[in-house]
């Protein structure tokens, strides 16, 4: 009988797992931000894979987070999204689905949200109302920049402060939300940061930490669409080809850490999308050269399919743990993250005890291969 008895709740367990339940939560976070501009099904999202989705974006509109008609790339952001990534639950009862405000085109209207206690106590209850809205489990803002004009965006002087203003009030109103309601866990509050010292410089790292749960580092971008030079967009570390002024992963951790911020609250950025350069000098197989154009954004099936081609070369900068592709007939470089990049980036989060990971953004990965390669890279110690 007892043998029976075991033999039965094996078989269980065995059918318990095959109905797709989710597995234990990872002890390191894995946020994916979501673009709702992509017309991507959300029913396909490998929800177990994810401890945290980031659905972007809300805007600012007169002072108050919401959907209004304002659209990214013809596509309007809308409720329905948002109900379509809660209701992935059912596949991970674990996961948290966070709303991000704002981002590279919609943080103009942060710096006016910020800049009285009444203005910010409109948007902090409106934060919270959202939150309410749609069954959130918290809001991420993504301020690009305060005290910077990023995008054509307002800035001021006094952005540096009253932005931990912003997030305090925040916190406030959000944590008596959940008080209200009775909630055993308090909503989340998060931010992307930028990754250089430019941004800490306009910003009060220290002081906005102690009212976030988390802080997902922009460690993309480095060398972008602004920036004639090549090079690499995401490195590790400091490339031995690079000046000793440019930028990396691991400098921008540093930053935050200085800050006197717990490594247990920052993940660092990684992208799942490339950067292209047209036109780069033939020297050091376009490393860090002059270029024609700037480097434009490029998805990460055009980056395969430039792996695949013949003309182009997969180096590997073992300084940077950055690869990058080299077209020498058509002086072509393109920048991005592979699952080499990606493990040797997994173990530098185990090795500084980071929170865990984020990155940009889930739509763009080509058959799970870069959340693949986060997951495993995240695993053991």
């Amino acid at each position: 009988m007892k043998n029976r008895i075991i033999c039965a709740l094996s078989g269980l367990l065995m059918l318990l797992a095959s109905c797709g339940t989710a597995p234990s939560v990872n002890e390191y976070m894995v946020v994916g931000y979501v673009a709702g501009f992509r017309g991507y099904d959300f029913s396909g999202i490998d929800a177990a894979k994810l401890t945290h989705i980031n659905y972007a974006f809300a805007n600012i509109i007169d002072g108050e987070v919401r959907f209004g008609s304002e659209k990214i790339d013809n596509t309007e952001m809308n409720s329905g999204d948002i109900r379509a990534l809660v209701a992935l639950k059912e596949v991970n009862p674990e996961l948290k689905v966070l709303v991000s405000v704002g981002g590279w085109g919609w943080s103009g209207n942060f710096s006016d949200a910020a800049l009285s206690d009444s203005s910010r106590t409109r948007f902090a209850v409106s934060a919270a109302a959202f939150i309410r809205e749609h069954a959130l489990d918290g809001i991420d803002l993504d301020w690009e920049y305060p005290n910077q004009v990023g995008a054509g965006n307002i800035c001021r002087p006094e952005d540096v402060h009253n932005f931990t203003l912003m997030l305090e009030c925040v916190r406030k109103h959000i944590d008596s939300l959940a008080s209200v309601q009775g909630r055993e866990e308090p909503y989340l509050l998060t931010i992307a940061t930028g990754a250089d010292e430019v941004y800490a410089a306009n910003t009060e790292l220290g002081e906005i930490a102690k009212h976030l749960d988390f802080i997902n580092i922009m460690t993309y971008d480095l060398h972008n669409g602004l920036t004639s030079q090549t090079g690499h967009h995401s490195n590790l570390y400091l490339s031995g080809s690079d000046s000793p002024d440019g930028d990396a992963t691991v400098k921008a951790v540093d930053i935050h850490l200085r800050a006197g911020i717990n490594p247990s609250k920052l993940n660092i950025g990684v992208p799942f999308y490339g950067r292209i350069w047209r036109g780069a000098e033939p020297v050091n197989n376009g490393l860090y050269r002059e270029a024609a154009t700037t480097g434009a954004g490029m998805s990460y099936t055009d980056v395969l399919k430039a792996a695949a081609d013949p003309a182009f070369v997969r180096h590997y900068d073992s300084s940077a743990a950055a690869p990058f592709l080299w077209n020498e007939r058509d002086s072509v470089f393109i920048s991005y993250d592979d699952e080499v990049s990606i493990a040797a980036k997994m173990e530098y989060v185990k090795s500084k005890g980071l929170g865990g990971v984020m990155f940009w953004e889930y739509t763009e990965d080509v058959d799970g291969m870069l959340l693949n390669a986060i997951v495993e890279g995240l695993k053991g110690r």
